[in-house]
């Protein structure tokens, strides 16, 4: 139907209001008939006689800066404005929301006066947006172009490429370096040669002076053959050893001597004795020997510093170094053939300097390279004392036979080829347990104990006397008894105290002589 009356989206604004409720600026409209249109136009007046109606006013006063999140003034000013993440730098702004504000609606009456919208200062933009900015408008900053940015990414990539190249090299360099110890030659630093000796006392100045005059002796017999050290006794070739040291040479063995500086000599058998484990060899057609100082060893002290030179084991020229442990320390040594005949009695020189098997007959020096001792036995912890202690290695136990003792027999070996032993003319009982030594009932050949005529029998000795100590020493055995006895020399005179039926007694007796084996 056309009855002259707008239709159309305009009538919304004047639709009928509810049932039971009038306007009062409205006439009352009759019900529609049917088909007819339920929205109408107001009557309509002269325009001269249309009053325009006034705009509601703001509930404040308008901000002449258009202050988000106020927006324009008036009752529509629209809701505060999403705050979103600020986009990255040279990110473009979105294009500008032109209905922001939005347009007031249109007043009745007004249709021909159409206003043009104001542009926006406050326009909503997406940073996420890749649309392009309006015309007229800027971009969120001047700086960052999309093809620069494109460059520094481009840089930033070759950068981190670089560096992990460089992490790659420095990584195989540092392997190569760590194999192969760098591109150059290493040179480290070094003390320059010295041209100036050793003192004269320490251990290297007196190997420096001892060594010329140590020997290493070879011996083979028939049936054994064995490695011993010796030293230089004169200009003459006599050098002194021990005696189980030549012994595996027997009467038709052989004996050879190599120098420390390497030259080498047959020698031949002077002199030897069993009952102090000493023996004399000689070496002829040899020139510039030098001999070994020899010192006194009743000069020696617990604690002095000491050296000794040999070859254990065979290694020759070896220096050791160690202390005076104790003094008159007896011992015996061998016993191998059963009889007696072999055995050692020795007062003998403790120390610690290691000695081992092949030491046998080396020098034991003090601190000015002065002979003070021969080195003959070790106490070895399994196989006990004895001539080397077997070859069991040093546990520092080593005991050297006194310088002046050898020093008796050597020269009673060079000169006559046999050794004197001190004796008081008595036979010991060896099974005695108890404290001393004690003056047997007979001798071994069936013989009385004291032999008569004997320096024993002349100093008043009766059999079954106990001897506890001599010269003020005491003893415990008869071994120690022998001990000390041979470590005289015959013509001494020694103060021996006993025991008799209980009581003690004090004789003197002076040392007779009798033939060495």
């Amino acid at each position: 139907m056309d009855d002259g009356k707008p239709t159309g989206p305009e009538a919304k604004w004047w639709s009928r209001p509810p049932a039971g409720r009038a306007t009062p600026q409205e006439p009352e409209v009759p019900p529609a008939r049917s088909g007819e249109v339920t929205a109408q136009w107001p009557p309509v007046a002269d325009e001269a006689s249309v009053v325009p109606r006034e705009r509601p006013q703001p509930l404040h006063e308008p901000d002449e800066y258009s202050t988000p999140p106020y927006g324009g003034p008036g009752p529509w000013a629209p809701a505060p404005p999403v705050q979103l993440p600020t986009p990255a730098h040279g990110t473009p702004l979105p294009p500008p929301y032109v209905g922001y504000p939005p347009p007031a609606p249109p007043q009745p009456h007004q249709q021909t006066q159409h206003q043009q919208p104001q542009p926006s200062q406050w326009v909503q933009y997406d940073p996420w947006s890749t649309a392009a900015p309006a015309p007229g408008q800027q971009p969120l900053t001047h700086h960052g172009e999309p093809r620069r940015t494109k460059r520094r990414r481009a840089g930033v990539a070759g950068t981190v490429l670089l560096a992990f190249a460089g992490c790659v090299l420095g990584g195989a360099v540092g392997a190569y370096i760590e194999r192969n110890g760098g591109f150059t030659s290493v040179e480290l630093p070094q003390t320059d040669r010295e041209s100036g000796g050793r003192a004269p006392d320490s251990v290297a100045g007196i190997a420096a002076s001892a060594l010329p005059s140590v020997v290493t002796l070879h011996v083979s017999g028939s049936d054994e053959q064995g490695t011993g050290t010796g030293f230089v006794l004169d200009r003459q070739g006599h050098i002194l050893t021990n005696n189980h040291v030549v012994q595996p040479a027997g009467s038709s063995g052989e004996i050879s001597v190599t120098f420390s500086g390497g030259q080498t000599a047959k020698a031949e058998l002077v002199g030897k004795d069993s009952g102090y484990d000493l023996a004399v060899v000689k070496v002829t057609g040899v020139s510039g020997l030098k001999p070994l100082p020899l010192g006194n060893s009743d000069n020696v002290r617990v604690g002095d510093p000491v050296v000794a030179i040999g070859a254990p084991f065979d290694l020759s020229n070896t220096v050791t170094s160690g202390i005076i442990s104790a003094k008159e320390r007896p011992i015996t040594a061998g016993g191998e053939s059963g009889d007696g005949s072999d055995v050692s009695y020795v007062d003998a020189l403790q120390t610690d300097a290691p000695i081992n098997p092949g030491n046998s007959g080396g020098p034991l020096v003090d601190t000015q390279a002065r002979v003070i001792g021969i080195n003959s036995a070790i106490r070895a912890a399994d196989s006990g004392a004895g001539p080397d202690g077997g070859q069991s290695g040093s546990i520092g136990l080593g005991f050297a036979i006194p310088i002046n003792q050898g020093k008796r027999v050597a020269e009673e070996l060079i000169n006559t080829g046999k050794a004197t032993h001190p004796v008081i003319g008595v036979s010991l009982d060896m099974e005695y347990a108890g404290d001393g030594a004690r003056v047997g009932t007979k001798a071994a050949d069936g013989g009385p104990a004291v032999t008569s005529g004997g320096p024993g029998a002349k100093a008043g000795i009766e059999a079954g006397d106990v001897i506890t100590e001599v010269d003020g020493r005491r003893v415990h055995s008869g071994e120690e008894l022998i001990v000390k006895i041979r470590a005289h020399r015959p013509g001494d005179r020694l103060e021996l105290t006993l025991l008799r039926g209980g009581r003690e007694r004090t004789l003197v007796v002076v040392l007779g002589s009798a033939d060495g084996t």
